[in-house]
C-alpha cells in the first residue's frame, strides 16, 4: 500500500459513521485479496503469505466485533461466513491459486455492497449536522434546519 492510499484511508475513516468503518475493513480485506492473487500470479510467495495473513487478521477483527450474545441469524450468518472465508484461503494458500483468491475477494465484496447499501439508507434518515450558529437562543433549532438527508448518493 503506497502513501495515497494511506492517506486516502485515513480520511475516509476519520468521518466514517459505524457501518463507513465497516465499509473500510471490507475494502482492506478485498485489497488484501487483490493482492494476495497478484503476488501469487507473480510467484512472490512471501507477498501472497503476508498479504493472506493480513486478511486473516482483518478477518479475526471482524469476528470479534460481532456480539455472539445476541445470537442473532445476521450474527450467525456473519459467523459462518467468515469461518468460511477463512477456510477457503487457507485451500487457496496450500493450492497456490490466484483464482480462489479472486473467488473470495468478490464475496467479500458482494458482502460489502450490501453494508453499503445498509450505510445509504441509514445516512438518508439521519439529520442534517448544524452548526452551533444556526442554532436560536436556549439551544435550540429553528424548525427549518430539521430538514433530512433526502437523495444523497455517491
Amino acid at each position: 500500500m503506497n502513501r495515497t492510499d494511506l492517506l486516502y484511508r485515513k480520511t475516509a475513516v476519520e468521518g466514517a459513521s459505524g457501518f463507513g468503518l465497516l465499509i473500510a475493513l471490507y475494502d482492506t480485506l478485498a485489497g488484501d485479496l487483490r493482492r494476495a492473487a497478484a503476488a501469487q500470479r507473480a510467484n512472490d510467495i512471501e507477498r501472497r503469505c503476508r498479504e493472506t495473513k493480513h486478511a486473516m487478521t482483518v478477518i479475526g477483527y471482524l469476528e470479534s466485533c460481532l456480539h455472539s450474545s445476541n445470537g442473532g441469524d445476521l450474527t450467525q450468518q456473519l459467523q459462518a461466513f467468515y469461518k468460511t472465508l477463512r477456510r477457503k484461503l487457507i485451500e487457496a494458500q496450500a493450492k497456490q491459486s490466484a483464482e480462489s483468491l479472486e473467488q473470495q475477494m468478490v464475496e467479500v465484496l458482494r458482502i460489502r455492497e450490501y453494508w453499503q447499501k445498509i450505510d445509504l439508507r441509514t445516512a438518508a434518515s439521519e439529520p442534517v449536522p448544524v452548526r452551533a450558529a444556526s442554532m436560536q437562543p436556549g439551544g435550540y433549532l429553528p424548525v427549518s434546519a430539521e430538514k433530512r438527508h433526502s437523495s444523497w448518493s455517491v
